[in-house]
């Protein structure tokens, strides 16, 4: 792995760490504020169900695997920019030279 400066790796570090923070807020807010604010959501629907019933039925799930998806595009844009490169990583572990 391509051995960075700690200014730059403390950069790196604090971006990843902002942007779990989020997905986790996010996530929270998805399974736990719905349940906390179960009755005034009855009155919404989706699919013909309630809406705090949907949410925790298959809305919480599908909010986890799209959080999972938007995650790893984030953290390969966050790679590139912070200049870390896992498939030029893996050729120069397996032997072989980059050609710049």
């Amino acid at each position: 792995m391509k051995k960075l400066d700690k200014q730059l790796a403390n950069a790196y570090y604090y971006t990843r760490i902002k942007h779990i923070s989020i997905y986790l807020t996010i996530w929270f807010i998805v399974s736990f504020g719905v349940v906390a604010f179960a009755d005034s959501l009855t009155g919404f629907s989706m699919n013909g169900m309630p809406f705090h019933y949907f949410m925790g039925a298959q809305g919480a799930l599908i909010i986890f695997v799209a959080l999972l998806f938007i995650n790893a595009v984030v953290s390969d844009r966050v790679d590139r920019s912070f200049g870390i490169d896992e498939e030029a990583n893996e050729r120069l572990g397996s032997g072989k030279t980059l050609d710049h």
